[in-house]
């Protein structure tokens, strides 16, 4: 996996979404316009976690290499 130039704060995380799917189940392939937005991705950086009120960071749920699932509208795409 390539070194990513990114570096979160606080308990954000950067995620690269899968490809989108090029064909249906039928086998009626897609043209760019129709595909939706992925909403499944691999965890490629990731913050040191939330500053609590004791001084001390939260410790995040997920770890670089992660798949997980998030919202449609979630997040902001960079490139």
């Amino acid at each position: 996996m390539a070194k990513v130039s990114l570096r979160p704060l606080d308990d954000r995380v950067v995620v690269k979404p899968s490809e989108a799917e090029e064909t249906t189940a039928g086998g009626i392939v897609l043209p760019d316009s129709a595909r939706e937005k992925p909403q499944r991705g691999t965890v490629i950086a990731v913050g040191p976690g939330k500053l609590l009120d004791s001084g001390n960071r939260g410790e995040l749920s997920v770890k670089i290499g992660d798949v997980v699932i998030y919202g449609r509208y979630g997040g902001s795409e960079v490139e």
